[in-house]
């Protein structure tokens, strides 16, 4: 009896192990970004990065920096997928990531990549420039005037906003 009732208890503790380490699917986190940005009349930007990724964490350092954390905060609803991962940190993965990435052919694009939805998850632009290329973190000064246009049709950013924006990623 004792037995019985270690061995219950230690499978309810390994699979609430489990479902603590699942990650939310990316249907879900689309879904719900979707409707926060319907209620707060937002546009949604979805982020596919790693932790591995150090153009990931810049693209995420520029987005808080304190000179223009509020345009990115009044204008998107932005959530992160996670994709890529190392073989001993797959866990850390959003079920389906994968497969919206491929959706919207950035499956070979590297990371970041990221995509900005309207307010009812139709794709307003992604992070693929002019020539096909993905500018991810942009950095350079023909990478950063690309974002910025793509900033510019997907908010209501004004253009000394934008300029501001564009100073951080360059680096000035």
């Amino acid at each position: 009896m004792k037995f019985k009732l270690l061995f219950i208890t230690s499978m309810f503790m390994v699979l609430s192990a489990f479902k603590i380490l699942a990650q939310e699917s990316a249907v879900s986190i689309l879904e719900k970004a979707t409707q926060k940005a319907k209620v707060e009349n937002k546009h949604v930007f979805i982020m596919f990065h790693a932790s591995w990724c150090g153009w990931c964490k810049k693209m995420d350092k520029n987005m808080q920096n304190k000179a223009c954390k509020a345009f990115f905060d009044d204008n998107y609803v932005i959530d992160h997928l996670v994709i890529n991962e190392s073989e001993d940190k797959k866990y850390l993965e959003n079920p389906g990531a994968q497969q919206l990435l491929e959706k919207y052919k950035g499956i070979n694009a590297g990371i970041p990549f990221w995509l900005i939805f309207d307010q009812n998850g139709n794709l307003i632009t992604d992070s693929f420039n002019s020539e096909g290329q993905n500018i991810g973190c942009p950095v350079s000064k023909k990478e950063v005037n690309a974002f910025v246009e793509k900033l510019k049709k997907s908010s209501s950013l004004t253009q000394k906003e934008l300029d501001i924006i564009a100073a951080v990623f360059i680096g000035v």
